[in-house]
């Protein structure tokens, strides 16, 4: 089931930030999600999470407290299970391994997931330990961890590199290439190229209120590619 919008549009004051007559996003995409500072980016993707209501225009999400609370329970395998990764993640006030814990539920059957999770990002000899020793860079990839985990039917990753090292990037591509392959759909906001924007066969240009879709960057690559070997 895709993640889809209609006819979206989201105002501050007097100020129309964008108008966005409709959007799909598929089990499976990988979506590089561009433009300026200040156009609405962040606005958008909150939107598709369902953090943010729409000035007009919805979303397919559940809706209402039911649906708020099939969501929080994960009983809804649609698109009600969207994760949002903001590059300055919420962690709980508690151990490394509880942060990924209690997003499952803290049920003993998924203890296994969890040490996965925390392997996967190099922290499983952290597990014990409080959120409050680890680094700005180990916080990321926890979240990251607690992203996989969930195994959200969609990903929406803001800026989720930002001051990241090159290892901590490529243990994150790993993580969000593992979760599009088990048919989670992504979107990520990055202002320059990555191990995680590399992923994306889809790009999304947000600019004067409108968002574009170009030439999908797999075409471009191919095109790119006959190019050089034609000399």
């Amino acid at each position: 089931m895709a993640l889809t919008a209609h006819q979206l549009m989201m105002r501050f004051g007097e100020r129309d930030l964008f108008q966005i007559e409709q959007l799909s996003i598929a089990a499976g995409d990988a979506i590089w999600l561009r433009g300026a500072n200040g156009v609405g980016k962040t606005t958008l993707l909150k939107i598709l999470a369902g953090l943010l209501t729409p000035t007009r225009g919805h979303t397919n999400l559940p809706s209402g407290w039911r649906g708020k609370l099939g969501q929080w329970l994960k009983r809804d395998p649609g698109p009600g299970r969207v994760t949002y990764l903001h590059q300055t993640p919420y962690l709980f006030d508690r151990s490394v391994h509880d942060n990924v814990a209690w997003a499952l539920g803290h049920r003993a059957a998924d203890e296994v997931r969890v040490f996965e999770a925390l392997r996967r990002v190099e922290l499983e000899s952290l597990a014990r330990e409080h959120i409050s020793i680890l680094s700005g860079g180990e916080r990321q990839r926890l979240a990251m961890a607690r992203a996989w985990a969930l195994q959200p039917a969609f990903l929406l990753m803001d800026e989720p590199t930002a001051n990241l090292d090159t290892h901590s990037v490529a243990l994150m591509a790993a993580m969000a290439q593992d979760l599009r392959e088990q048919g989670s759909g992504l979107v990520i906001i990055s202002h320059q190229s990555n191990d995680l924007t590399d992923l994306c066969e889809r790009q999304w240009t947000l600019a004067r209120g409108r968002l574009h879709e170009p030439t999908p960057l797999k075409i471009i690559e191919r095109h790119d590619l006959k190019q050089r070997t034609s000399y």
